[in-house]
């Protein structure tokens, strides 16, 4: 089997460097692309210093609403993978400084209604403009701020109507993965939404795959739905799987009843490598498309578990 290369914007990140350890595992191309490039291996892992696959990736800085950034990255690429994510939206540095009053910061974080960008990603073309900025994607919120539109839709449908409210960065990166003619793209999605976080945390989610489905036909698009995510090296997320795993149990000897009130709290928790494992071999597995649920996941990773084995 020849070696893959694929980009994993948000490579740094908790799920996207243990995607990147996966790949690396097959001895695969792997770009990394984020803003601060390596990552700060404390947070992600449980030691403070890079393991040794982290030589086999290349740790880019990029900004994926300045499609400029990273074009050449794409360049030849089997696949693209973004693992970006937000949970909040309030700006806890301005309300820790003092720019944003508590009150304000749980406002914003569970407002209703947000601004996506300031113009649809989809009616751009490669390249678009010129000068500085070009092709530019940016916020259309007075101060700039990541709203779930922006991290979970625009960067990933898009209608002039829904302009001033609609998801950016994983349109924005599937639009640029196809005009680069790259065959696959992977978007990190979730299993459902919660009773903690606003509703659009989810349909922000849902709206991003619906329009890189309809939209970027010429994309092998797979849209991988997790549950909770954890790993002992971040100890808070223990808990938090055991309690979810416990509301899964129960959930299932109801039938499931529990799932429209409860969402993800009650979807099966799943560790982070499984998962990591799970979406290279999607990629590796021409085969495979469009939505991939939990169990789709756990089965996907068996796979690679016993290739591994090989």
């Amino acid at each position: 089997m020849s070696k893959k290369k694929i980009v994993v914007c948000g490579g740094n990140g908790f799920l996207g460097s243990r995607i990147c350890k996966s790949a690396a595992a097959r001895s695969w191309h792997i770009v990394s692309l984020s803003r601060s490039g390596a990552p700060t291996w404390s947070s992600v892992t449980s030691s403070p210093t890079a393991p040794d696959w982290a030589s086999a990736v290349r740790w880019e800085k990029a900004d994926v609403l300045k499609p400029a950034t990273y074009q050449a990255f794409l360049e030849g690429a089997d696949a693209v993978v973004h693992s970006m994510g937000i949970l909040l939206e309030a700006d806890y540095k301005g309300v820790l400084t003092g720019k944003e009053s508590l009150v304000g910061g749980l406002r914003r974080a569970f407002s209703a209604t947000k601004g996506g960008s300031d113009r649809n990603p989809l009616e751009r073309g490669r390249g678009d403009g010129d000068g500085e900025g070009a092709g530019e994607i940016r916020s259309a919120e007075p101060d700039g701020q990541i709203t779930y539109e922006l991290m979970n839709r625009d960067s990933g449908k898009y209608t002039i109507e829904s302009l001033s409210s609609f998801p950016l960065f994983p349109i924005t990166l599937a639009q640029e993965s196809s005009f680069a003619n790259v065959p696959s793209f992977v978007y990190i999605s979730a299993a459902a939404g919660a009773p903690m976080l606003p509703k659009r945390y989810i349909t922000t989610k849902r709206e991003a795959e619906s329009t890189i489905a309809s939209s970027l036909p010429r994309l092998r698009s797979i849209f991988i739905r997790p549950g909770f995510l954890y790993d002992s090296s971040r100890s808070f997320t223990m808990p938090i799987a055991f309690a979810g795993s416990a509301g899964n149990m129960v959930n299932s000897l109801v039938g499931g009843m529990l799932t429209p009130l409860a969402g993800a709290a009650v979807e099966k928790p799943l560790k982070a490598d499984l998962v990591a494992e799970a979406v290279v071999e999607a990629i590796a597995d021409e085969g495979v498309k469009g939505v991939v649920g939990t169990q789709r996941i756990e089965d996907l990773a068996n796979v690679a578990w016993r290739r591994g084995m090989l």
